[in-house]
């Protein structure tokens, strides 16, 4: 996964998606062989020279300045997740050793604290890769209740959201929107790769991906980056039906390192009530089943 190469081809995915008229410039009813914009075309509204655009569409340029890509992101009416990810794709170090092999992600024990803090509401912890690192009760039977609640602790079985969002039917069957579901998952591998392109898992979590979903390969060349900080997803689930959730993904300022994503719901709405009752059904037995007291048996 080279860095530059992600820059050339973010550039001409988004200048191929950009049409003439979204951005004022009169094409007088010409025939043109592509719908977006030409490269001369976009240097002129980023005010750079079409001979540089056009170096940095190829992948022959690595040293654009902060100021033209600022001008390059107004220029393809980039927002600010967008624009983040452009300044990543151009800060690559040129050469060097290539990277090893990461270590298996963990988990600290003040988020393993946290997550078992929150019992009750459904939440997971997600990699950089989007493995599953660890989950609650209620997250794992709200996302992934079909697997053994154990396979976040071998870090060689781990669950993938991407994988199974795009692979696993139960998964895809468990969002009513699963078109806008894969969008956030695309959209998070995006910004992954633009900040670890070097990451190996990654690079081979993406090919597996491309080869075994079209879905997947179509929305990987769209080049849409999307940040789901907070996302409402309707869901039908197995055991307590339809139900609407928001799912908030929780990470460090930093933006490194795991996130935890919690899904909650409306106070009172029957998709809290639905949350409640999936809570209670995968409670411990002993602690579902309410404790008798000991009376000592009096005699007259």
């Amino acid at each position: 996964m080279k860095k530059h190469g992600q820059l050339a081809d973010f550039l001409q995915a988004r200048r191929g998606q950009l049409r003439p008229e979204e951005v004022g410039l009169k094409t007088y009813g010409e025939r043109r062989r592509v719908p977006g914009l030409r490269r001369e075309e976009l240097a002129m509204l980023a005010g750079i020279s079409a001979p540089y655009y056009t170096r940095l569409e190829q992948g022959q340029s690595h040293n654009a300045s902060p100021q033209v890509l600022d001008a390059l992101a107004g220029a393809l009416r980039l927002d600010e997740p967008e624009r983040a990810h452009l300044h990543a794709l151009a800060r690559a170090p040129r050469g060097g050793r290539p990277a090893g092999r990461p270590r298996p992600e963990r988990i600290s024990e003040a988020t393993r604290a946290l997550l078992a803090a929150i019992d009750g509401t459904p939440a997971i912890v997600l990699g950089r890769r989007s493995d599953v690192l660890a989950w609650n009760r209620q997250g794992h039977a709200l996302f992934a209740g079909h697997l053994d609640p154990g396979g976040p602790d071998d870090p060689g079985q781990r669950p993938n959201m991407a994988r199974l969002v795009f692979l696993d039917a139960h998964t895809r069957d468990l969002y009513t929107d699963w078109t806008a579901k894969a969008g956030a998952v695309v959209g998070s591998l995006r910004l992954t790769a633009g900040r670890y392109p070097d990451d190996p898992q990654l690079a081979g979590l993406i090919g597996e991906l491309t080869m075994q979903s079209r879905e997947f390969a179509t929305m990987w060349a769209d080049h849409r980056i999307l940040a789901c900080d907070t996302a409402d997803y309707q869901m039908r689930h197995p055991l307590v039906g339809t139900l609407t959730v928001t799912q908030q993904t929780l990470q460090s300022p930093q933006g490194d390192g795991p996130v935890l994503v919690v899904a909650t719901a409306t106070p009172g709405s029957p998709s809290a009530t639905a949350l409640t009752l999936l809570a209670h059904a995968v409670a411990p037995q002993e602690a579902a089943r309410p404790r008798r007291e000991a009376h000592p048996r009096t005699t007259g």
